[in-house]
């Protein structure tokens, strides 16, 4: 019984027993055997009663027919009873058979021959021996069925012969669909159909396999799970989609398995499928256009050099120490090439010299700065009556060491913080689930918050020093430019702190690299926009005359 059952895939059935030693050991028996060798269960299990109770199978028909299962089980000595239904134009059909009286002796008109004998009490000529002399009736093949009673003819409860009724039908149907197939198209191996001169059981078979479906619960596909429905049996379950990051290849999984670290799950969470990769990319829309800006700062940087090395000799370039000029503009270009560094597939060697490089571009731009107003403030005092002493202290030399020590100080907390704990690329699955962020992790927190603690410490410090000596005459006023040019880097820096930190993976690189090229374009453009004015478009205000001129007409 469990075979038969397992041969369609039927899972889910209903049992009904007799109220005998005999139902109920079955029931016992069955149900045991088909949870463990037909991996089914039984909706329902019903006694059937000896006695004939009308209520008792009024409900087990009620239980039958609200009940999912298509396929019912009975182990009953009595009490089941085979389906009965109509066949249409059978009476009439058995209304209309005659026997043939000419000599046919096929089979199938034998077995008419004895039919009519038996109905009407009569023989077919050459009668038995003695039959007409006992009283016997002759057969003359024209007694009309209709004025005799006989249960061969009661059509009313057909139930075996409605069973051969859709088997004969069943077969015709699969015969049907089997010349209906397309060569090329058929069901079997290549693509073919069945050949009516050649057929094959398996063929017929093969049409004839249409069972109602009976599970309780359909099998779960590809990238779901099952999970057992409460106070249901076993093959009662839901099919959960597995979450994300989980899958399931195959059918009626149990469990969703993790995909691996690189790895996400497809749409379907069938398989599995490597992780978009995120980082500022050279080819991206943003990392283009910071590309472009960086390497535009840095050619402004170098017209800007070459303006002034052609024009040293003017007063406006020589003017507060031009080697320093000359130095500010290094760094200010190493600071736009610097930002290059956060563009790209980060590396070691990428995220080892990114930061470093900044940081040290950085402080040796400011500490230019930082000394250009000292200078300022020194000539100052030293054109007063008694004030060449501050000259005296801080001349070239004093400069010279003052940024080289300055720098030096800033080099050293990146050569710890890099031997340390050096910055390393990392894949970040934090923001994405489905994306591995490549970024630069720091390595040591506290190296990072050091190298940008010291920046703005001598940024502050020029601004302090720049502001003081705003005031002083025209001959000296790069100090306006400076605090100026500070205001802007100081505002830039303040405000890429809380973006930096509320950026996620590849952005807050972009606003590192943002405030990089921000700051450098303040300064450079503060610094050296109004010299270069009017280096190139007003020559005439580039004299000693002129600029001295300037100056004692204010005093």
């Amino acid at each position: 019984m469990i075979q038969i059952l397992n041969h369609p895939g039927w899972t889910w059935a209903g049992l009904l027993v007799s109220e005998d030693d005999y139902g109920l050991h079955a029931a016992r028996s069955f149900q045991s055997d088909f949870v463990r060798y037909g991996g089914g269960c039984l909706a329902y299990i019903e006694i059937l009663p000896w006695e004939k109770d009308q209520a008792k199978l009024r409900r087990i028909v009620d239980v039958m027919k609200k009940s999912t299962a298509r396929v019912v089980i009975g182990f009953a000595h009595e009490s089941i009873a085979i389906r009965r239904g109509e066949i249409p134009g059978l009476r009439e059909y058995l209304l209309q058979i005659r026997p043939d009286l000419h000599h046919n002796n096929s089979y199938g008109n034998n077995i008419v021959k004895l039919f009519w004998e038996y109905t009407f009490q009569c023989r077919f000529t050459p009668p038995p021996e003695g039959w007409v002399d006992d009283g016997g009736a002759l057969c003359t093949g024209q007694e009309n069925l209709e004025d005799v009673e006989t249960e061969l003819l009661d059509v009313s409860n057909l139930r075996p012969e409605y069973n051969v009724y859709k088997a004969v039908y069943a077969l015709a149907y699969a015969l049907d669909d089997l010349l209906q197939c397309e060569p090329g198209r058929g069901p079997f191996s290549g693509h073919s159909c069945g050949n009516l001169k050649r057929l094959e059981p398996w063929q017929v078979l093969h049409y004839l396999q249409k069972p109602p479906r009976s599970v309780c619960s359909e099998s779960c596909p590809p990238g779901t799970r099952m999970a057992r429905k409460k106070g249901e049996p076993v093959c009662c379950f839901d099919c959960i989609p597995c979450s994300d990051g989980k899958i399931s290849n195959a059918t009626d999984s149990m469990e969703c398995t993790s995909c691996p670290e690189d790895f996400w799950s497809s749409p379907q969470r069938d398989h599995c499928v490597p992780k978009k990769t995120e980082f500022l990319s050279y080819h991206e829309p943003l990392g283009i256009c910071l590309t472009i800006t960086s390497l535009l700062g840095t050619c402004m940087c170098a017209i800007v050099l070459g303006i002034f090395i052609y024009h040293h000799s003017t007063p406006m370039v020589r003017a507060n120490n031009s080697e320093l000029s000359f130095l500010l503009l290094v760094s200010l270009k190493l600071c736009f090439l610097c930002s290059l560094l956060f563009i790209g597939r980060p590396r070691l060697w990428t995220c080892q010299l990114r930061h470093a490089a900044f940081g040290i571009s950085f402080v040796l731009c400011v500490s230019c700065i930082l000394v250009k107003t000292m200078v300022v403030l020194a000539v100052f005092k030293a054109s007063k009556p008694g004030g060449g002493a501050s000259l005296k202290w801080f001349g070239v030399l004093q400069q010279r060491g003052t940024v080289i020590v300055l720098t030096s100080i800033q080099a050293a907390i990146c050569t710890a913080w890099i031997v340390s704990a050096s910055p390393t690329p990392h894949k970040n699955t934090q923001y994405n689930n489905d994306k591995i962020v490549y970024e630069c992790a720091v390595g040591s927190p506290v190296g990072f918050a050091v190298l940008l603690g010291y920046i703005c410490f001598l940024s502050i410090l020029s601004f302090l020093i720049a502001f003081i000596a705003r005031n002083l005459p025209d001959t000296f006023n790069e100090a306006k430019l400076i605090t100026f040019s500070m205001l802007i880097f100081c505002a830039v820096w303040v405000a890429f702190v809380p973006a930096y930190v509320s950026s996620p993976g590849k952005y807050a690189d972009a606003v590192e690299v943002f405030a990089i090229l921000a700051s450098s374009f303040g300064l450079l453009v503060a610094l050296f926009g109004p010299k270069c004015y009017i280096i190139l478009l007003r020559p005439e205000r580039n004299t000693k005359k002129a600029i001295m001129g300037r100056g004692t007409a204010k005093s």
